[in-house]
């Protein structure tokens, strides 16, 4: 790697943190005056509250590599396990305690083994999963869901997005995302984003002949 692709790499990074700091300020701004009612809503995660989904945004951006591999080995391997206990870490004793800590974490730049990107990524569909169910709205910037919508059709990785949008061409209502070919669906960036990483919810957001076929893969999530 040369010197000046270093340079660009740490400098997208940059740019890229800054988005997951954007996104994380934002959320945190909109849930400063829930309910105790509120925080116990079904989020979009299946058999998580809005709140536990909070604490998993929070363990997300406190797990470094290294407690990473160690949680995995404690759990044996079980992806699934390791993500359960991590968000009971972060979780605390009220609502009001998981949001302080989670309003710590919005600086951070700490993350387990992946790209940046995923973690930006991570943060916009989790704040999704949180804000629909409770009706609320936030307008994000068209740059920065682009950007996680270009990542994710490119990606398996952990979402498995780029199977699922195999042979359908997505096209963007509000920006310049488009990818694939074949049936079409086509809808909001943040629309499409969703649909990828299979929340249904986002289906009926989406318009195009591929739509159908968009929502039965999506319930195979």
């Amino acid at each position: 790697m040369t010197g000046s692709k270093r340079v660009a790499d740490r400098r997208r990074g940059g740019e890229i943190w800054s988005r997951v700091r954007s996104e994380r300020a934002a959320l945190a701004a909109d849930l400063a005056c829930l309910s105790d009612r509120q925080w116990e809503t079904p989020s979009l995660c299946s058999q998580l509250t809005v709140r536990e989904v909070l604490a998993h945004l929070t363990a997300g951006a406190s797990l470094d590599s290294a407690r990473w591999l160690a949680g995995v080995i404690r759990c044996r391997f079980d992806f699934d396990k390791q993500v359960a206990m991590r968000l009971a870490e972060q979780l605390g004793s009220s609502p009001g305690e998981t949001l302080q800590r989670f309003r710590r974490a919005v600086p951070s730049t700490t993350k387990p083994p992946l790209p940046v990107i995923a973690m930006l990524g991570e943060t916009i569909v989790h704040s999704e999963d949180i804000r629909r169910p409770l009706g609320i709205h936030r307008s994000h910037p068209i740059e920065t869901v682009t950007q996680v919508a270009d990542y994710y059709r490119r990606s398996d990785l952990v979402v498995l997005a780029k199977g699922r949008i195999h042979g359908l061409r997505l096209v963007a209502c509000d920006g310049p995302f488009t990818t694939g070919s074949g049936p079409l669906v086509s809808g909001t960036t943040l629309a499409l984003v969703m649909a990828m990483t299979g929340r249904t919810t986002f289906i009926g957001d989406l318009e195009g002949d591929g739509v159908e076929l968009l929502r039965t893969r999506c319930g195979k999530a």
